[in-house]
């Protein structure tokens, strides 16, 4: 077992089956394990245009595991959706090169784009709202239960009315490849400095007693805030005070002291939606 998941040998032992995100994390992490197969359709290392493919936004440290543990000219191709609209936005194209921890392309009839504040496009390189300008075949049009519309329009249309905005930061870079970077409802504005959850686990992901996080920043009325970590511990780690500095040490080291919680907690476990995002919004609500 890696990560959890089974050990299913095909008869042609170069054959491994479609992995997904967190399975190549793990692995990134423990690089002495056994990358096992997963669930999906078989990838075969012989094909000729291979291609190993994800239901999220593949980290830069997965393509460097991909490419040194598995094979070094795999067609990696990272992409990223939304259940809402049953599709995907970005993804793959063969015809196009691979830069690590990017995405290659939009997806065919998605005219996704990257905006400020004021409904502008942000330059190249810069981070802006993930939306969409033109309507797609797949965009929900009502939400059930919902007779006049105005949930499903608060959803989606509320900061840019007639554009569709999907919660996700996103920078569009120079070479009109693409990086997502996390929720944007879900981000912590500690102190006026905008951080993503993202970095924050990333961080973590790279301390082997803990299992699972979440994180939030609470804004109080007074103008302070406070920044709660949760964690979920492997079996057999303990939260006592070595483990919690060497937590701090390396937000501190790997991004900035702003980055660092005021307090960590132990929990047992950490709420995912269906769709297997951690359920940063409701836990902070």
């Amino acid at each position: 077992y890696v990560a959890g998941i089974s050990l299913v040998r095909e008869s042609n032992p170069d054959a491994i089956n479609g992995t997904v995100l967190g399975l190549v994390n793990t692995c990134v992490i423990a690089t002495g394990a056994i990358l096992q197969p997963t669930i999906g359709w078989i990838l075969d290392l012989h094909w000729e245009g291979e291609m190993i493919d994800g239901a999220r936004h593949y980290p830069p440290e997965a393509f460097a595991w991909v490419y040194e543990h598995l094979k070094n000219d795999v067609w990696l191709s990272s992409m990223a959706g939304g259940t809402d609209v049953c599709t995907a936005w970005v993804g793959g194209n063969p015809l196009l090169p691979v830069y690590q921890g990017e995405i290659q392309c939009r997806c065919l009839g998605c005219a996704m784009e990257s905006w400020d504040e004021a409904g502008r496009p942000v330059p190249p390189g810069e981070v802006g709202e993930m939306v969409v300008t033109k309507p797609m075949p797949s965009m929900p049009v009502f939400f059930w239960n919902d007779p006049d519309g105005s949930r499903y329009r608060s959803s989606y249309f509320e900061d840019y009315p007639g554009v569709w905005r999907h919660g996700d930061w996103l920078c569009i870079t120079p070479r009109d490849t693409l990086v997502i970077l996390g929720r944007s409802d879900a981000t912590l504005n500690r102190q006026g400095v905008r951080i993503g959850t993202a970095e924050i686990y990333r961080a973590l992901d790279k301390i082997p007693e803990i299992r699972d996080a979440l994180i939030v920043n609470l804004e109080r009325p007074d103008g302070s805030d406070w920044m709660p970590l949760f964690v979920a511990l492997q079996p057999g780690a303990a939260l006592d005070d070595a483990l919690k500095n060497r937590i701090n040490r390396t937000l501190r080291s790997e991004y900035s002291p702003r980055h660092v919680p005021d307090e960590i907690m132990e929990v047992p476990d950490i709420p995912y939606t269906i769709s297997g995002k951690k359920m940063e919004t409701p836990v902070k609500k």
